[in-house]
C-alpha cells in the first residue's frame, strides 16, 4: 500500500494522539493483565492469560496499522489548494434538488469522515461524485436510496 493518505492538520494530530494513547496507556494495562494472568499458575489452561495474550496482538496490530497510515499521510495546507474545483478539504455548499434542500459537507480522508460534523469521505458516493467538479455544475449520486442530483453551490476551505 504506498497510496497517499491526504488529511487536514487536525485529523493528523488525532491520528497521532491516537497512536501515542495506545502505546502509553493501552499497552503497559495489557503488560500488567498478562503478568497478573502469569502468577495465577499453569498457562496451559489459564483463560484469563490467553485472553490477555490475544489483546495484546490486536493492540499491536492496530498500532501497526495506525503508524503505516500515518506514514503514508500528507497535511494539505488549506490556504495553497484550489477552490476552484472540488477536492480534499473543500467544504461545498450543495442544493439536493431531490428534497429542494441545502446541505454543506467538508470532503475529508476516510479516517476522518464524521457524518454528524458533516465531514465525508472523498471516497464516499457523493466525495467520489463531487471531486474535480466546479461551482455550478450538476451531479448525480447514486447512493443506496437511489440517485440523487445535486447542483454545487459554493467550494471553499476552512
Amino acid at each position: 500500500m504506498s497510496d497517499v493518505n491526504y488529511m487536514s492538520q487536525e485529523g493528523y494530530d488525532a491520528l497521532k494522539e491516537e497512536i501515542d494513547h495506545l502505546k502509553k496507556v493501552e499497552r503497559p494495562n495489557i503488560s500488567k493483565q498478562i503478568a497478573e494472568a502469569r502468577d495465577k499458575g499453569d498457562l496451559s489452561e489459564n483463560a484469563e492469560y490467553d485472553a490477555a495474550k490475544e489483546a495484546q496482538g490486536l493492540l499491536e496490530l492496530k498500532i501497526s496499522k495506525l503508524e503505516e497510515l500515518i506514514s503514508r499521510s500528507r497535511v494539505l495546507d488549506p490556504s495553497k489548494l484550489d477552490n476552484s474545483k472540488v477536492g480534499i478539504l473543500s467544504t461545498v455548499k450543495l442544493f439536493n434538488k431531490k428534497i429542494n434542500k441545502e446541505v454543506q459537507y467538508t470532503i475529508v480522508s476516510e479516517k476522518e469522515a464524521n457524518l454528524r460534523e458533516f465531514k465525508i469521505s472523498a471516497s464516499s458516493p457523493i466525495g467520489k461524485a463531487l471531486m474535480g467538479r466546479k461551482k455550478g455544475e450538476s451531479v448525480d449520486v447514486q447512493a443506496p436510496a437511489g440517485i440523487i442530483p445535486f447542483e454545487i453551490l459554493d467550494i471553499t476551505f476552512g
